[in-house]
């Protein structure tokens, strides 16, 4: 069941997070980039921290692990990720923000193996690792990496990485608060943050040309994209950890290219599906025990570490 459920998760993220590109698309141009970021989260937190509290239960921070994990999700995994990325979607190509992004699997690894005693990566998993990235890569061309906008890429970068560390780190502070209450006050806290970012380079509201393309642009990437994504996130890493959970990553620029075809009218090319298989290989090399055993192969027993 937990495997069948970490699949869910995993294609429920990817789909959540890759058709987000469509909303951030339609409005990057019009409202300033940390500002369109800080209102992704504020809308978030607003959804999510209603939800909890409507629920009851156990949605307050009441241990010293739970504000750390509200801490670190909010600082890293939410706030810098947010305001790096959307800065760097401003002057790099998506292709190339794409293939950096996707760092994010590469990074985890190399997290866990310093900060989490019981993590190991084995050689196959590392190469199915890369195999993703190389997919990845294929998808938006070589050319993309190699191409304008270095500053845009290298904010990108600092994205992935801090994604990669602040989700390896959540798992060592050990939070024991709910996944959705740890989400909605992480928001909280990364939304403080980001309005703080915004307002110290000079970003203001009065400079948004509003309009109901760029409300509804806003309010899909804060809903569906945020608040029902992240969510989904913080359990798929919880469920597979955070080296398998972040794979995601390659995930996600799959599902945005279908979405870009779907919506915007974007080609498919022969590229972009000899990539999807590659990505797909990796995926499997990675799973591979848990295929053959959703297939109803015999496996014998080993231990599979994160």
């Amino acid at each position: 069941m937990s495997r069948h459920r970490s699949l869910v998760l995993f294609v429920a993220a990817a789909v959540l997070f890759g058709t987000s590109f469509v909303g951030i698309k339609a409005a990057i141009g019009a409202v300033p980039p940390v500002l369109f970021a800080a209102f992704r989260v504020d809308v978030a937190a607003v959804v999510l921290l209603t939800l909890v509290a409507v629920r009851g239960g156990y949605w307050r921070p009441r241990t010293r692990g739970d504000v750390l994990g509200i801490l670190v999700s909010g600082a890293f995994v939410l706030g810098a990720n947010n305001v790096l990325l959307f800065l760097g979607q401003q002057s790099a190509t998506s292709g190339a923000a794409a293939v950096m992004y996707s760092l994010m699997p590469i990074a985890s690894p190399v997290f866990a193996v310093l900060l989490l005693n019981d993590e190991r990566i084995s050689g196959v998993d590392a190469a199915g690792i890369l195999l993703g990235l190389v997919g990845v890569v294929v998808i938006v061309g070589p050319e993309s990496v190699l191409g304008n906008g270095s500053v845009g890429q290298l904010f990108v970068v600092g994205a992935a990485i801090s994604v990669a560390f602040g989700s390896v780190l959540l798992k060592r502070v050990n939070a024991t608060i709910g996944t959705l209450p740890l989400t909605a006050w992480a928001m909280l806290v990364a939304g403080v943050s980001i309005h703080a970012v915004s307002l110290g380079i000079g970003e203001s509201p009065a400079a948004v040309a509003w309009s109901p393309t760029i409300v509804a642009a806003i309010l899909y990437v804060g809903m569906p994209a945020t608040a029902a994504a992240y969510p989904v996130y913080f359990s798929l890493l919880a469920e597979a950890g955070p080296v398998k959970g972040n794979l995601v990553a390659y995930a996600m620029p799959v599902v945005a290219t279908i979405s870009g075809w779907a919506f915007l009218g974007e080609t498919i090319s022969a590229a972009t599906i000899l990539g999807f298989c590659i990505i797909l290989t990796g995926f499997v090399v990675i799973q591979r025990v848990s295929v053959l055993r959703i297939l109803g192969w015999s496996v014998p027993q080993v231990s599979e570490t994160d």
